[in-house]
């Protein structure tokens, strides 16, 4: 039986602009593979059902569970292992803080006793064919990614519907009928609340009002942000996360490239990070795109364990979790003078880009195509690399500007459902693109004719455009274009 930790609480998770912008704590969380949202969402989901149903019927005996998986989740939610997530959830385990032993094993467990744990409850009945229900076709108004789990007790039925709207945000919906007229509040811990109601000193909800601030305060992004962080939060809990985050980051790496074999799902992709790990590592061939040969490595081994459902950094995303660490990890292997200061202020800035693209657009490939992942990614990591690198508030805008431009239209058309092909190799591609684009800026002096908040739209009305079979249904492109093995 597991407990609960901090409760879960209703609160505005998309930060009031007016008061604070999203923070490091939002744009980077430790989870597991494969995706932020049809995983890490949906796992939440499950949990801040468990301790609703605590609250609301302590002490009876559970008759039975169902989870209904709707829209894209039901598309892509076996490939995406959602329904492991959301039972994962029900049980009491958290995303940052679960172990590859039960992720493995809870599946065999409920197939072999019809039983699955609902924390505070125990054990109840559960039928994965019956109980357990896809159903992509049904799509709520108020997003693409919706699940439902209704409990029953006797002649009574608690249910809830949530959405999971990307980079592993959920909200709740607290109507009566979701599929009519949605009531959305967001879901957040107590402290993380507490957080979000602390005025900013410097709020900002546009790239032009981030760069205004700059230059009337005189400072840098990553001095905005910094300190927006500390005026929630104690400067040591800040830097410590921060720490946190990096060394996630560097033992994923070093999962990845340490472990063989196949991803499982049935697609037979074979994991290439440690061969190339060693082929790099005894290789006297040095030419000019050494350094690029490693950073395809670093982000191919963070999806690869990403692909596996090991532990990653959200970042913003789960299928685009290698292009921060492997730009990041670029800027201290391969940038002289490299420092503590430059990596803080890199993930700083990569902050605020993340949170202008979330709150002015979506993270969520089901929602806006990949554009809306791997862009992000590529434009958070290409703005944290310009800032690290000494770069101007209008060069490190418009490198993040590059990178977004270059990724609009970018489909999410994983093949079998699966975060695999193309998700592994476009992470490597948007890695490089990245330090391209932070390279392209750094040697201009930031005048350039597309603004970010210019590309930001553009992007939101590309995902609207987009066919629905292009963002993350396994129903057109490269999913129904390869044969699968």
């Amino acid at each position: 039986m597991h407990s609960f930790p901090a409760a879960i609480v209703s609160g505005q998770l998309r930060a009031d602009q007016a008061n604070r912008p999203l923070s490091v704590f939002d744009m980077f969380r430790i989870g597991i593979g494969p995706s932020s949202s049809h995983t890490v969402g949906p796992m939440k989901a499950g949990h801040a059902f468990a301790r609703l149903l605590y609250d609301a019927w302590q002490g009876r005996d559970l008759d039975r569970v169902t989870i209904e998986l709707f829209g894209s989740l039901g598309a892509t939610g076996r490939g995406h292992w959602t329904d492991r997530a959301v039972i994962l959830g029900l049980a009491g385990y958290r995303p940052e803080s679960v172990g590859t032993e039960a992720v493995d094993g809870i599946m065999d467990e409920v197939r072999t006793t019809g039983h699955v744990t609902v924390a505070g409850f125990g054990t109840v009945p559960f039928d994965l064919e019956a109980d357990m229900l896809l159903t992509p076709r049904i799509r709520f108004p108020y997003h693409v990614n919706a699940l439902t789990i209704t409990a029953y007790a006797g002649d009574e039925r608690l249910a809830r519907t949530y959405y999971s709207i990307g980079g592993g945000f959920i909200m709740e919906d607290l109507s009566e009928d979701p599929a009519a007229n949605p009531d959305v509040r967001a879901m957040a811990t107590s402290e993380s609340q507490a957080a979000h109601s602390t005025r900013a000193p410097y709020p900002f909800s546009t790239a032009d009002e981030l760069l205004t601030l700059c230059i009337s305060e005189g400072k840098r992004i990553s001095d905005i942000v910094w300190a927006n962080e500390t005026a929630a939060r104690e400067r040591g809990e800040v830097l410590q996360y921060i720490s946190d985050i990096q060394a996630a980051m560097t033992d994923c790496i070093k999962a990845g490239t340490a472990t063989e074999g196949v991803l499982p799902g049935g697609l037979g992709v074979r994991r290439r990070a440690p061969s190339l790990y060693r082929e790099l590592s005894e290789s006297t061939k040095r030419d000019s795109m050494y350094g690029i040969d490693w950073v395809n490595l670093w982000a191919l081994a963070v999806n690869e364990e990403n692909a596996s459902g090991h532990r990653v950094v959200t970042a913003p995303t789960n299928g685009a979790a290698g292009i921060v660490p492997a730009v990041y990890t670029y800027y201290r292997h391969h940038v002289e003078g490299s420092d503590d200061d430059g990596a803080r202020r890199f993930f700083l800035a990569a902050t605020a880009i993340g949170a202008l693209i979330k709150t002015n657009a979506s993270i969520a490939g089901a929602e806006v195509g990949c554009q809306g992942e791997v862009g992000s990614a590529s434009a958070m990591a290409a703005a944290g690399l310009a800032e690290a690198l000494g770069g101007t508030p209008a060069q490190v805008e418009n490198a993040a500007e590059i990178a977004m431009e270059h990724n609009l239209g970018l489909t999410c058309d994983p093949v079998g459902g699966l975060v695999q092909i193309p998700c592994i190799e476009r992470n490597a591609i948007g890695a490089v693109k990245a330090i391209n684009a932070a390279r392209l800026a750094l040697w201009g002096d930031g005048q350039h004719t597309v603004s970010f908040d210019a590309v930001i739209e553009t992007m939101r009305q590309t995902g609207a455009d987009m066919h629905s079979k292009y963002k993350e249904t396994s129903a057109g492109g490269l999913a129904v274009n390869v044969v699968e093995c």
